[in-house]
């Protein structure tokens, strides 16, 4: 219980500081650092890091920075998703699970680095008007009008919907609240700042992670609840000093900062792996 506690606490700060990263840390301290089974992993993360996300995105939500909108969108599109990466979960070794983990988490994190070194502008709001030329858009799918409010076009709304349900399937799999790739979507398909992309994949997480444990449990597979309840308590611990440290970093240092703890988190893996 202890280093559930201890854990989770880890687990919940990622989240609660760059509103993913939760299930990146969360699948790896379970499995090297408890023991526990990947496939079962799998489970006890979804449970743990959507009850966190949960409790971070209610305190978000008082201070007005989430897009319950969009979330909404983005998670409820996880249905289509979800129960196929359940299915599928159960029909991968373990060691090609967690490698082809690893392998997702360098691509996400090697195009957030290179978003925030390259157009360090696309980490805040872009407004509508910016990069258009007549009716042609040049830019994200996603705008914003000149009051800050989110234009919600159909293909805006079907980038949203195809985004969700990739991670949907993602989280089945990996057992992943998406957060890592949440992110990354909301800021270059929805167009979100960083900050406000954090309070919104909070919601998005709770709702992907509900979805993804459910598959599980209707496919038999179990959950271990004394290690869970450890990873939540911890979790919300965390959950509130990465909130309070993420408002001291600016948006393209934080998103920079993300993709340096996914790297290294994943190289751990890989070197676990071909240590084995």
């Amino acid at each position: 219980m202890i280093l559930s506690l201890l854990f989770g606490l880890v687990v919940g700060f990622a989240l609660g500081l760059t509103g993913g990263g939760g299930s990146i840390f969360a699948v790896p301290l379970l499995v090297y650092g408890l023991g526990v089974p990947a496939h079962q992993a799998v489970v006890i993360s979804l449970a743990a890091v959507g009850a966190t996300a949960l409790g971070g995105g209610l305190a978000r939500l008082r201070t007005g920075e989430a897009e319950l909108r969009t979330a909404v969108i983005f998670g409820l599109s996880g249905l289509v998703g979800a129960p196929l990466g359940a299915w599928l979960n159960s029909r991968f070794p373990e060691a090609a699970l967690l490698a082809g983990f690893a392998l997702l988490m360098l691509a996400v994190a090697l195009r957030m680095w290179r978003q925030a070194s390259r157009s360090p502008e696309e980490t805040r709001i872009v407004r509508a008007g910016v990069g258009a030329e007549g009716d042609n858009i040049i830019g994200p799918v996603c705008r914003y009008d000149p009051g800050g409010r989110l234009q919600f076009t159909s293909r805006c709304a079907m980038r949203l919907a195809l985004a969700g349900s990739a991670t949907g399937l993602l989280s089945g799999l990996f057992g992943v609240g998406g957060g890592f790739l949440i992110v990354p979507a909301l800021v270059l398909v929805a167009s979100l700042p960083i900050r406000r992309a954090v309070a919104t994949s909070l919601w998005v997480i709770a709702i992907i992670s509900a979805i993804g444990l459910l598959s599980h449990l209707v496919a038999g597979h179990r959950l271990e609840l004394e290690i869970t309840t450890g990873f939540v308590l911890g979790g919300l611990g965390g959950m509130a000093l990465g909130i309070a440290v993420g408002k001291r970093i600016a948006g393209p240092a934080l998103q920079k900062l993300f993709a340096g703890m996914i790297v290294a988190v994943a190289a751990f893996m890989l070197i676990g792996l071909a240590a084995r």
